[in-house]
């Protein structure tokens, strides 16, 4: 069970949402040692993968897009558990939507998109797919809201994410 002090989340939501979310994914990847195996895999419940896959999603996109996502080894991971449907479920229905499309051009082109390749051969997928390129424009354009959904659902619903907050009494005499 994965458990995070009451302060440590406090303190990070006073700094913002996205410092408020990766208290909770960076407890994951400890507790994972760093990277989603198949030994480590069921450490986590579905919130917390769902998480942690949104993770990936943004830092992925932001820094390289789909493209980079994949190559990266994240496709796998994103598009073949139900992070679109959890997603949507936790009200972030923009997410959701780009998922679902993003998942149709990756299944369509799976082999070609996580072949191993060279510089050159990575930096030509972005012309070869350039279909990435709305979904990624409209993800940048509801990135923030969304991510604030997702924010407040994990507020509302702690336990799903992590066991009972590690709560840290002062003052008490033992």
């Amino acid at each position: 069970m994965i458990q995070i002090h009451e302060t440590t989340i406090l303190e990070a939501a006073e700094k913002g949402m996205n410092e408020f979310l990766n208290v909770f994914t960076d407890a994951y990847l400890k507790a994972v040692g760093g990277d989603i195996t198949a030994e480590n895999i069921g450490l986590l419940n579905g919130y917390q993968h769902t998480l942690l896959a949104f993770r990936f999603f943004s830092e992925e996109v932001n820094e390289g897009g789909f493209v980079q996502l994949i190559q990266n080894g994240y496709g796998g991971y994103i598009f073949n558990n139900p992070v679109a449907k959890a997603l949507k479920l936790m009200g972030a229905k923009g997410l959701s939507k780009i998922l679902y499309k993003a998942k149709e051009i990756y299944d369509a082109h799976r082999e070609e998109l996580e072949r191993e390749t060279t510089d050159e051969e990575f930096t030509a997928m972005y012309v070869d797919f350039e279909q990435f390129d709305e979904l990624e424009e409209k993800f940048f354009y509801i990135e923030e809201e969304e991510t604030a959904i997702i924010a407040q659902y994990v507020d509302e619903h702690l336990e799903d994410f992590a066991g009972p907050p590690l709560i840290e009494i002062t003052g008490a005499s033992t």
